[in-house]
C-alpha cells in the first residue's frame, strides 16, 4: 500500500513508491543508467560542488518565479524532461505529465519514444514540446517533420545523443529488453504486481490494444513485443550537422537540439539558427563517464552566449535548479521523478510533484534573498572545492 499523496514530502519519495508498484524489470528501465552509473552518479552530485551565499534583508514577500520561453508564459523554469514508454508504467502515461504540467503552466516535452500518438497528447494538452528521435532516411524525417507541424505542436526537440545503442546492462540483468519479450520471469513479475498489472497493463490492452512505438516516424511504429523495434532505433549513426540544418530549413516554430555537451557543438548550433539547446546526457543513459551538465553548462554559455540554454539530468530539488539557473540555465527539466509520480497517483501525482518541486524553488529562492529571477547569477554561489571559495 502507498502513501497518501500529502505523506510524499520530495520527489526522492515517489521513487521509493513506484519501486513498490512496478515490476523489477519495468523499475530497472526507469531508474538504470548504462555500465556502471558513473555519469549518473556524478549528475546528482555535481550540484554539492556549489554553495550558496545568501543576501539577507531583502523583501522576499513575493517571489516570482514566472518566466517566458519561447514566446509562452510559464509559472515556472522547470519542466518535465522526454522520458519513453511512460505509458507502459503508468496508465496513458504520456497524457498524465503533459495535462498536470498544462494544469500548473510549466514546460513539459513528450518522448518521441511514446507509445500514445503525439495528436492525442496535442489535443489534451496543447502547447506541449514533442520530442524527435530522427529516422535515418531524409524523406522519412521530412514526412515526420510534417506529421508533427501538422499535430500543431510549437516547439520542437531534436535529441541527439543517440547516433547508437547504449549498454544498458542492468536491463538486461533485471529481465527488460526492447523489444519487450514475454517470458515466466516477467509473468511472475506483473502477478506479484496486481497494481500495475491490472490498473496499467491489462486496462491498456483492453481499452486500447498492444502498445505500438507511435511517433518515430509519420506512421505508426512497431508493437512492443515485436523483432522490429531493433531496427526502429537503429537507424541514426549517419545523422550528422546537414541533417539539422534542412530540419531547422523546413521547422517554422522553435527548434531545440537536446544532448549537447561540447562547447563548439554549442556554437555550431547557433550558427545554425537553433533556438535552444538542453545541455544533458541523456541523464547518465548514453555514454558512461560523460560530463555532468552542470560542469559544463558555463563553458556552453560562454560559447553560445545568445542562444536559450536549459538543462536536464540529476535536477531533484528546487536547490539544484537555483544553481543551474545562476550559472546560466534559463529553465531545467526534470525527468525520473515525475516519471515516478505518474506511477504512483497518476496525473494528481504529477501534479504533486510540481507542486513540491515549484514550492522548493518559491521557498529557496526568498532564503537565498533573490525575489526575482532575473536577480540570479553566479554570485548567487560559491565553487567549494576552488582555492579562492572563501
Amino acid at each position: 500500500m502507498t502513501k497518501s499523496l500529502n505523506q510524499i514530502l520530495s520527489l526522492s519519495d515517489f521513487e521509493r513508491e513506484a519501486r513498490k508498484l512496478l515490476p523489477r524489470p519495468l523499475y530497472a528501465y526507469v531508474s538504470g543508467a548504462v555500465e556502471d552509473e558513473v555519469s549518473f552518479e556524478t549528475n546528482l552530485s555535481s550540484f554539492g560542488k556549489y554553495g550558496f551565499i545568501p543576501n539577507i534583508l531583502v523583501n522576499v514577500s513575493r517571489v516570482d518565479t514566472s518566466m517566458d520561453l519561447f514566446g509562452r508564459q510559464y509559472s515556472a523554469p522547470i519542466g518535465i524532461a522526454p522520458m519513453g514508454l511512460a505509458a507502459i508504467t503508468s496508465y496513458r502515461g504520456d497524457i498524465s505529465l503533459a495535462q498536470a504540467a498544462a494544469k500548473a503552466q510549466v514546460p513539459c516535452i513528450m518522448s518521441g519514444s511514446s507509445l500514445i500518438k503525439l495528436e492525442h497528447v496535442m489535443e489534451t494538452a496543447p502547447g506541449t514540446w514533442f520530442q524527435a528521435y530522427l529516422p535515418g532516411d531524409e524523406a522519412q524525417i521530412e514526412a515526420l517533420i510534417d506529421r508533427v507541424a501538422a499535430a500543431r505542436v510549437e516547439t520542437l526537440v531534436l535529441t541527439v545523443d543517440t547516433p547508437v545503442a547504449a549498454n544498458r546492462e542492468n536491463n538486461l540483468r533485471a529481465g527488460f529488453s526492447t523489444p519487450m519479450r514475454p517470458s515466466l520471469r516477467l509473468a511472475a513479475q506483473g502477478i506479484s504486481h496486481p497494481r500495475w498489472l491490472i490498473n496499467t497493463f491489462l486496462k491498456t490492452l483492453y481499452r486500447h490494444g498492444m502498445p505500438h512505438f507511435e511517433n518515430n516516424y509519420a506512421t505508426r511504429g512497431a508493437p512492443i513485443m515485436s523483432a522490429n523495434v531493433l531496427r526502429d532505433f537503429s537507424d541514426r549513426g549517419h545523422l550528422d550537422w546537414a541533417h539539422v540544418a534542412r530540419i531547422r530549413a523546413r521547422w517554422k516554430g522553435p527548434l531545440i537540439i537536446k544532448g549537447i555537451l561540447n562547447p563548439k557543438d554549442a556554437a555550431k548550433a547557433a550558427n545554425l539558427g537553433i533556438d535552444g539547446i538542453i545541455v544533458s546526457n541523456h541523464g547518465g543513459r548514453q555514454l558512461d563517464g560523460s560530463v555532468a551538465p552542470l560542469v559544463v553548462l558555463p563553458r556552453i554559455i560562454d560559447a553560445a552566449p545568445d542562444i536559450v540554454t536549459m538543462l536536464d539530468s540529476g535536477i531533484r530539488r528546487g536547490t539544484d535548479a537555483i544553481k543551474a539557473m545562476a550559472l546560466g540555465a534559463k529553465a531545467v527539466f526534470v525527468g525520473r521523478p515525475f516519471n515516478y509520480a505518474a506511477i504512483v497517483a497518476g496525473e494528481a501525482g504529477v501534479s504533486h510533484a510540481i507542486k513540491l518541486i515549484k514550492d522548493e524553488l518559491t521557498r529557496d529562492l526568498g532564503l537565498l534573498g533573490v525575489p526575482l529571477l532575473s536577480e540570479l547569477d553566479a554570485t548567487a554561489l560559491v565553487e567549494l572545492n576552488h582555492p579562492a571559495a572563501l
